[in-house]
């Protein structure tokens, strides 16, 4: 809500019109992938859970009822995953 219209306008059409699977399959580092199963702005089998596929060494986090926001409304959550995907 604090983002300007154009930003989040170009956002919005850069991340829905490019197709980031080439880069995603080079991620050579183990990765965190983290979504929420009601999220109506980005779903995630469109999202999480494909990138997860194509990501070498990924774990997927799937927040119950989370949101998009999920980093406002599991901040605690995310927090402690985080510090355990970071402590393996």
């Amino acid at each position: 809500m604090q983002a300007g219209h154009a930003n989040t306008f170009d956002c919005i059409k850069a991340f829905s019109e490019t197709d980031f699977t080439e880069d995603l399959k080079m991620f050579d580092v183990p990765t965190l992938v983290l979504h929420g199963d009601d999220d109506q702005i980005v779903p995630i089998g469109a999202a999480a859970v494909r990138s997860s596929a194509l990501i070498r060494n990924a774990t997927l986090k799937v927040y119950a009822g989370a949101p998009h926001g999920v980093a406002a409304t599991h901040r605690d959550r995310l927090n402690k995953d985080l510090l355990a995907f970071l402590e393996t």
